[in-house]
């Protein structure tokens, strides 16, 4: 499928949201770890090691390739398998052009490469004088410095903005405002306020509670204490009240939470125009591990009347963003509880999910009453994978359109994260992630597909 998209679909609705124009040209930039950004300068949870990102999360900007047709530009750290892009096309996306940085070192966030790239910045400018906007995954101060080096205005509100609207405080404060059922828990914003709150948690923990400890601005499972006993708390009091003493600095970003009794976890999506519009987008079970995103399926598997409580809950939060001052696309993690009810606001994640890349795969290929999940697989690779030899040794698994069913491959860049642009090659086994929708008639077919393409990939080291 190629040409212009329809007028109803995702992506239009996006551009229509954020700019006005349901066509405008985008540049995209898949800058996954914007949180790092934002969480500069806010003392969180003291953490022990280096929170940089990895080489295989700096190379999640290659979902960015998902979303843009071909009117669209994509920043890439480096320009995608062959095989890959033909393989998307083969499947009927049409894709956009691709601009990719001077450099690709391991690690590096695909901002910072950008800008350390004039030859990259010379080649956006002419886009940001015919009026092309960057939309990032979300934006921080340094997406607003690229946009100014390249000439290119933010399809999203300022970095300031939405750095408020991304904090968990932020989450919890609206969500009680507007009366929604929130998770038992508090918000900290200086050690002394977390000293007292420790103490009710601790007596929450003596009940027979776990209790969670979470950095305001914390992703993806980092900048979390899980406490099922007093003394874990302690310890965090302890490391907070002293790194307060050595700098002399009495804030804190945290909120404390109550861990409910859960059945399954949710993310849903919604998008707030810069009129003040809300549309609800999908609600998708999430696939998580110690606190940790590992993928999603759909469709959820809720009652009508918990799907109405979600497609609720989403419209009085895009309403009050939007009052805010934000626009653009919008994730809010969720749960079910044990007993059916819903805990419908964990936190709002004002910016792109790992969900809104796969809209234009499920509404270009997935047939109706499919079941999807979609998974990663972390491998241990002794070198580089080509596509052509994932697509061989997955065989009849890969996706087929026709057949609608099969392994869809929605990045590919992360499977070679080490070995790409590395100045030496690293030292072997290296760490990579396969990603893939799993398309399947029903959900024991999916479960099978995911337990075939795990044996396959063993082929090329030892899967985690």
């Amino acid at each position: 499928m190629t040409g212009n998209p329809p007028a109803d679909d995702f992506m239009s609705g996006v551009r229509r949201a954020c700019t006005g124009d349901p066509a405008a040209p985008l540049v995209l930039l898949g800058n996954i770890e914007v949180e790092r950004d934002w969480a500069h300068g806010e003392p969180g949870v003291p953490a022990v090691g280096d929170n940089a990102p990895s080489p295989v999360v700096a190379r999640m900007d290659e979902f960015a390739l998902l979303l843009g047709g071909a009117g669209d530009h994509v920043v890439l750290k480096s320009a995608p398998d062959p095989g890959y892009l033909d393989h998307l096309r083969g499947i009927g996306l049409d894709l956009p052009h691709v601009q990719v940085t001077d450099r690709c070192r391991p690690g590096v966030p695909v901002t910072e490469e950008a800008l350390d790239s004039p030859g990259l910045l010379a080649r956006l400018r002419p886009l940001g004088a015919a009026g092309v906007r960057l939309l990032p995954h979300g934006i921080s101060a340094a997406e607003e410095e690229l946009g100014r080096r390249a000439g290119l205005a933010a399809a999203l509100p300022p970095a300031a903005l939405a750095k408020r609207v991304n904090s968990k405080i932020y989450s919890r404060r609206v969500t009680a405002e507007l009366g929604v059922p929130l998770a038992e828990g508090w918000e900290c914003e200086s050690v002394a306020e977390f000293e007292a709150v420790a103490e009710k948690a601790a007596a929450r923990i003596a009940e027979g509670a776990v209790v969670g400890v979470k950095d305001a601005y914390g992703v993806s499972g980092k900048g979390i204490v899980v406490a099922d006993r007093a003394r874990r708390l302690e310890q965090v009091v302890r490391m907070v009240r002293r790194r307060a003493e050595r700098t002399g600095d009495d804030r804190l970003a945290v909120v404390v939470e109550v861990w409910a009794d859960k059945a399954a976890d949710l993310n849903y999506h919604l998008t707030v125009g810069r009129d003040g519009s809300v549309r609800f987008d999908f609600v998708k079970e999430a696939l998580t591990a110690g606190g940790v995103h590992k993928g999603h399926r759909f469709p959820a598997r809720l009652t009508p009347e918990q799907h109405a409580v979600v497609a609720d809950t989403a419209r009085l939060l895009g309403r009050r963003l939007a009052a805010d001052g934000y626009h653009g696309p919008v994730g809010v993690d969720a749960l079910v509880r044990t007993d059916g009810s819903l805990l419908p606001v964990l936190e709002i994640n004002a910016r792109n999910n790992m969900s809104t890349y796969q809209t234009r795969l499920q509404e270009r290929c997935v047939p109706a009453g499919a079941v999807v999940v979609a998974r990663q697989y972390d491998v241990r690779l002794p070198g580089p994978v080509p596509f052509d030899r994932l697509a061989a040794a997955l065989g009849p698994l890969l996706f087929d359109r026709a057949a609608g069913r099969g392994a869809l491959p929605d990045n590919h860049a992360t499977v070679n994260a080490a070995f790409a642009g590395a100045d030496a090659p690293p030292a072997a086994p290296a760490d990579g992630r396969f990603y893939f929708l799993l398309v399947a008639p029903g959900q024991a077919e999916a479960d099978a597909l995911d337990a075939e393409v795990a044996a396959r990939l063993t082929e090329f080291g030892d899967v985690r």
